[in-house]
């Protein structure tokens, strides 16, 4: 296993208040459910550096009353997953020698495959929809470099708080069109898994704003 690579990712939890009560933004996803706001720090980023940048290109937003930092996690990952930990170029042998067809962007999930040498044979397949995908609608295996992988993702949570006065609308982003909706905090819709088990650090923290 991996242990050298870290990549960090960050969650942002955008919250208005309406007729009062509080609002939570979120995501549909065209074909991978409905979303928080969230995405991969980039090198050289800061955690709050990043949750400002992924709120913005995913929502729109880029004014926020408060962007707070409100818990962390990290997760070791199990020994046939290892996350992209720098863009990586995908070879066709496990040699720099051989055909580099392919990149994979920093942040995305890969399966291991096998291992020989310094090189990992990994896989990425994109699935038409989620959660059950009907057929693949395409699919990547190649050989990484070893260095170019993490198997731990430490993941930070932040809520930003907004006056936003949209209730929906649509952003492209990571070429997608996301829609945008509000949706009332203790009528919440369903959320993938595993975000869902995340709202634990909002609701914790919003407990205390709303003591303020």
């Amino acid at each position: 296993m991996i242990q050298r690579n870290v990549l960090g990712k960050v969650t942002c939890f955008i919250t208005r208040e309406k007729d009062a009560k509080i609002e939570l933004l979120l995501i549909q996803h065209p074909n991978a459910g409905i979303q928080f706001p969230a995405g991969t720090v980039e090198m050289n980023e800061d955690f709050k550096q990043s949750a400002l940048r992924e709120a913005f290109e995913e929502t729109g937003l880029n004014e926020f009353l408060t962007c707070i930092h409100i818990g962390k996690q990290e997760i070791n990952l199990s020994d046939d997953k290892y996350v992209i930990y720098q863009n990586a170029r995908v070879y066709s042998r496990p040699e720099l020698s051989s055909f580099n067809w392919a990149e994979i962007r920093r942040g995305t999930a890969v399966q291991h495959e096998r291992k020989h040498g310094e090189f990992i044979q990994i896989s990425y397949i994109e699935g038409d929809k989620y959660p059950e995908p009907s057929y693949t609608t395409y699919q990547i295996t190649g050989w990484v470099e070893e260095t170019d992988l993490a198997s731990t993702v430490e993941r930070h949570f932040y809520h930003l708080h907004t006056e936003c006065n949209l209730n929906q609308w649509t952003q492209e982003a990571d070429n997608h069109l996301f829609k945008l909706f509000w949706s009332p905090l203790d009528k919440l819709p369903e959320i993938v898994s595993p975000q869902y088990e995340w709202l634990k650090y909002v609701t914790s923290d919003l407990l205390v704003y709303l003591k303020e």
